[in-house]
């Protein structure tokens, strides 16, 4: 292989990162609201606790579409496919 080179498009490449470092911000996301959701299922926060755990969701949530519209990736584009294990990320 003397003489090949490995052409990389920088823009696609930077586009890459973002998406998968939104990805992983989403999974947490995801998962911060789901403890989020059985701890209040459970009861024991208090009513003051759960407002400000759904405000800080509801921010959060649009953060990251403000994030993906700045960076041009689609928040279906954060779910990768697994092959047989399915999808990352659970569909809401």
């Amino acid at each position: 292989m003397t003489g090949s080179r490995l052409d990389v498009d920088s823009g696609e490449l930077g586009r890459d990162l973002v998406a998968l470092v939104l990805t992983v911000v989403e999974l947490l996301r995801q998962l911060m609201e789901r403890q989020a959701i059985r701890r209040i299922d459970q009861g024991d926060l208090t009513d003051s606790q759960v407002e400000e755990i759904g405000t800080t969701l509801m921010m959060l949530d649009q953060r990251m579409a403000e994030l993906c519209e700045q960076h041009g990736v689609r928040p279906e584009d954060l779910n990768l496919d697994l092959g047989p294990l399915g999808s990352l990320l659970p569909r809401e």
